[in-house]
C-alpha cells in the first residue's frame, strides 16, 4: 500500500505494518492526478485534481496524521497485479483508516445539511458506486464542501444519510453487515452508477467479504461471478432476487 507523506508530499510504500492514515473519498472529475503524474511534481501541480490531494494532506496534518491515501495517485493503475490487489483490498483499507474525508465538489461550504432544500443529499457523491463502500467501511467520516469547509460528520448526520442512501442508521453507525440480508445490501447500489460496467460488481465485494480476479472487459459477467462467490459463502436465498 502506498501512502502520501503529508509533510513531504512524497509517496512511501508499506508492505506489512501500516502507520495510521487519513483517506479521501470523492468523485472523479477532470484532470485527476494519476500515479505517473504524481511522480513528476511539475506535472501534478498543473492538474486540477491536485488541489484535492493538497487539501487532504493539509487536513490530515491538522488532525495529526503523517500519512494519507488518495485513490487517484496511490495506485499504479497500469500495473494489473497492483490494481487487482487494490480493488480487492479497498473495503479493508477504508475500514483501517483513522479518518475519511468526503469531498463534495458540488456542495457549497455554507449549505445547511439538515435543511429540506439542502444540496447535500443531491450531491453526485451519493450516486456513485465506489463511494458506497467508503461511507460504510470508514469508521469516522467527515464531509467537506467545495472549498473544504466542514459540513458535518457521519455520526451526527444519521437521518440525513439514511434518507439519501436508504441504508439503515444502525449500519451507517457501524452495525454488522451480516445482520442485513444479501438482497438488502445489493439494494444499496441499485441506483448507483460506475464508469465501467464491471465496477458495479467489484465495488460490492467488500460488503460480502469475497475476493475475485479483476477482469475488465467481462461486462455483466462480473456480477454473475460476484453472485457465485457470495453463494459459496452464504445460504441466503435473497441473493437470487438480484
Amino acid at each position: 500500500m502506498r501512502l502520501i507523506n503529508t509533510q513531504t508530499l512524497q509517496l512511501e510504500q508499506f508492505l506489512t505494518k501500516r502507520p495510521p492514515y487519513a483517506i479521501l473519498s470523492h468523485t472523479w472529475g477532470a484532470e485527476e492526478v494519476t500515479f505517473q503524474d504524481f511522480m513528476n511534481p511539475s506535472v501534478r501541480k498543473r492538474k486540477a485534481g491536485y488541489k484535492k490531494i493538497e487539501l487532504t494532506c493539509s487536513q490530515a496534518r491538522k488532525d495529526g496524521y503523517k500519512y494519507a491515501w488518495v485513490d487517484t495517485c496511490c495506485i499504479d493503475k497500469t500495473n494489473h497485479t497492483e490494481l487487482d490487489e487494490a480493488i480487492n483490498s479497498m473495503f479493508k483499507w477504508y475500514q483501517a483508516s483513522g479518518i475519511c474525508y468526503v469531498y463534495l465538489a458540488d456542495v457549497s461550504d455554507n449549505d445547511n445539511v439538515k435543511a429540506k432544500n439542502s444540496k447535500f443529499p443531491r450531491s453526485r457523491w451519493f450516486t456513485r458506486g465506489w463511494t458506497l463502500q467508503e461511507l460504510i467501511a470508514s469508521p469516522k467520516v467527515i464531509f467537506y464542501g467545495a472549498s473544504w469547509g466542514k459540513l458535518g460528520e457521519k455520526n451526527t448526520l444519521g437521518p440525513q444519510l439514511s434518507e439519501a442512501t436508504n441504508i439503515r442508521p444502525s449500519i451507517l453507525q457501524g452495525g454488522r453487515l451480516s445482520d442485513v440480508s444479501v438482497a438488502e445490501r445489493f439494494s444499496w447500489a441499485a441506483h448507483r452508477q460506475t464508469t465501467r460496467e464491471e465496477d458495479i460488481a467489484y465495488c460490492l465485494m467488500g460488503f460480502f467479504d469475497v475476493h475475485m480476479p479483476i477482469m475488465y472487459g467481462e461486462g455483466s459477467k462480473a456480477f454473475v461471478r460476484l453472485q457465485e462467490q457470495i453463494w459459496e459463502n452464504s445460504d441466503d436465498h435473497t441473493l437470487f432476487a438480484w
